[in-house]
């Protein structure tokens, strides 16, 4: 099937992004669709009691490991202080080498 890209579609622009809408709508329809097939596999399943529970555990450990990088401070003053002086001394070095 060809598209008609006349003057009533508004030129090959307009007929573009009708096709873009067009295909990511039908790519999300796709993904739904597999989404619910994959819901319905798991609620079949007899051992789904199970298999929540351990994704409850999974999101916890994610949620912990989230919660540890946030958590850790800045890095302490002196340390940065340190490794600025650190980085000047090597500039100096190499400007002095050439």
């Amino acid at each position: 099937m060809s598209w008609d890209t006349g003057p009533e579609w508004g030129g090959p622009r307009h007929s573009d992004a009708v096709l873009l809408a067009a295909g990511m709508a039908d790519l999300a329809a796709g993904a739904l669709g597999s989404v619910v097939g994959g819901l319905r596999g798991l609620l079949r399943r007899s051992d789904a009691a199970g298999l929540a529970g351990e994704g409850q555990q999974e999101i916890k450990a994610r949620g912990r490991l989230v919660l540890d990088r946030c958590a850790s401070g800045p890095p302490a003053h002196l340390e940065v202080l340190a490794r600025h002086v650190t980085a000047r001394r090597r500039g100096a070095a190499d400007v002095r080498q050439r």
